[in-house]
């Protein structure tokens, strides 16, 4: 080969090599959102038909956790609670003897004001006759009260034990282990005869229609991105394989951190850099941890 034409063939490789640095501003990885589902009662995990790959709606039931100790615990909760209510005083049929008692005097009272304005008895028993009225009275006003506030105290409690009940049918509807979204089982955490406490994951889901692209862009590069900004992402699938796809920035890191060292960017001497999501509607293709590109 001709020294002229060796010299174009390099210069025509640089240019090469150097256009093909110009053709993305920044790289990242495609992630998205995931929700860890765990069980929020104990108890044996009876059914959990998902397996890692499925497809599934937001409610779907995920898994199905042993409520049989609820329950038990629902019954004696109920009993306890129609034993307090039955303990509950009558207040009128235990003040009806009293009142009945105060009516006789008061009608007493009456023929000793008659009989006394006729001069057929004396003062004295006129106002015994008043006193008996009285103290009568007092001890209706005093048994009232008494019956008031235990009748106040049994409802109070009977309250207390309907929450309780309450909370044991609440655990019992979350034995029922629903789909917070619509998505995809990443990772499936137990199997059915394991036993499921509170917090203990479940499964790992992801919504794959709706992804990200977490790139880093340089302190420099900010100026020309903002959110809302529609960019081209560029999924690699290896060898000469790309897809293009049309991103939004959706988020834009409020502090710098340092460059990972999987990322590239073109200002390859930055030691900062900032993290950026850009939102992609997957086609289908695209799956989490592979590499992309982004063109401004």
């Amino acid at each position: 080969m001709k020294p002229y034409t060796l010299s174009i063939a390099i210069f025509a490789l640089l240019f090469a090599s150097c256009k093909k640095t110009l053709e993305y501003d920044a790289t990242g990885i495609f992630e998205a959102t995931t929700v860890t589902v765990s069980a929020e009662t104990s108890g044996k995990i009876l059914s959990m038909t998902i397996q890692e790959g499925d497809s599934v709606t937001k409610g779907e039931t995920i898994a199905v956790i042993d409520t049989t100790l609820l329950v038990l615990q629902q019954k004696q909760i109920e009993s306890q609670r129609q034993s307090a209510e039955s303990n509950s005083p009558d207040i009128a049929a235990q003040a009806a003897a009293l009142r009945s008692q105060i009516a006789h005097q008061q009608h007493e009272c009456e023929r000793f004001a008659r009989l006394l304005a006729d001069g057929a008895t004396t003062q004295k028993q006129y106002d015994d006759a008043q006193s008996q009225l009285t103290v009568l009275k007092s001890q209706l006003t005093a048994l009232l009260s008494t019956l008031g506030k235990n009748r106040s105290s049994i409802s109070d409690n009977a309250v207390a034990i309907q929450y309780q009940a309450e909370q044991i049918e609440e655990q019992i509807a979350k034995s029922i282990v629903h789909s917070p979204i619509s998505g995809t089982v990443l990772i499936k955490y137990a199997e059915p005869g394991e036993f499921a406490t509170p917090g203990r994951p479940l499964c790992k889901l992801a919504n794959l229609n709706d992804i990200y692209l977490r790139s880093y862009f340089t302190a420099s590069q900010l100026a020309d991105i903002k959110i809302g900004q529609k960019v081209t992402v560029i999924a690699d699938f290896g060898g000469d394989e790309q897809y293009e796809y049309p991103g939004t920035i959706t988020w834009i890191a409020q502090e710098s951190e340092f460059t990972p060292k999987s990322i590239q960017t073109q200002d390859s001497r930055a030691n900062l850099v900032y993290a950026v999501k850009i939102s992609v509607k997957n086609d289908g293709r695209l799956k989490l941890g592979q590499y992309g590109e982004v063109r401004l």
